[in-house]
């Protein structure tokens, strides 16, 4: 509950809500892939990045609210154990917001350049299709997170759906383990 990255920056690129941050490294990866999308072409937006314990769980407990536990926790992180939190994970769009937080997104000119070269930048999608036995997690072809070229492309090369969990042999989105 206590974790907050220190390095976090603004992030100098097209946003939805303007006020996203993320640490340092991912912050200059997600401006160097966003000037490549627009070289190619495709608009990309920055909807969500850094997100504190305290908004986390605002955020959480509305779900709970609104649709029960069983529910919340397959489409957001408790407290304390969202990727938002680390700093190294965005929620992104193309220049359609009604795909914002929306699976069909991946459909979108801007999902699948994501898709496709995300992974040279250093970021995976997080919670790819058809691995919620993974992840705990429901399908989100907007969340991504920084890990690194070395391992991204080493996760892509693989298989461009392949798991932060099944990459490193971990469980996840279990909270009673």
């Amino acid at each position: 509950s206590g974790y907050d990255p220190e390095d976090v920056r603004y992030v100098n690129v097209a946003q939805i809500y303007n006020n996203a941050v993320m640490r340092e490294e991912a912050a200059t990866a997600m401006e160097n892939m966003f000037a490549a999308a627009q070289a190619d072409g495709i608009t990309l937006m920055l909807g969500s990045g850094y997100r504190s314990y305290d908004l986390q769980t605002t955020l959480y407990n509305k779900y709970v609210d609104d649709d029960g536990t069983d529910y919340a926790d397959s489409i957001s992180s408790r407290p304390g154990y969202s990727d938002h939190q680390t700093g190294l994970a965005a929620d992104l769009n193309g220049d359609d917001e009604s795909t914002y937080c929306d699976k069909s997104f991946i459909n979108t000119d801007a999902g699948q350049w994501l898709y496709h070269n995300a992974y040279k930048y250093g970021f995976i999608m997080r919670y790819p299709e058809g691995k919620t036995d993974y992840t705990g997690y429901d399908y989100e072809p907007w969340h991504y997170r920084y890990v690194g070229v070395d391992t991204a492309t080493a996760m892509y090369n693989i298989d461009p759906d392949l798991s932060f969990e099944e990459y490193f042999g971990i469980s996840g989105g279990d909270y009673n383990s």
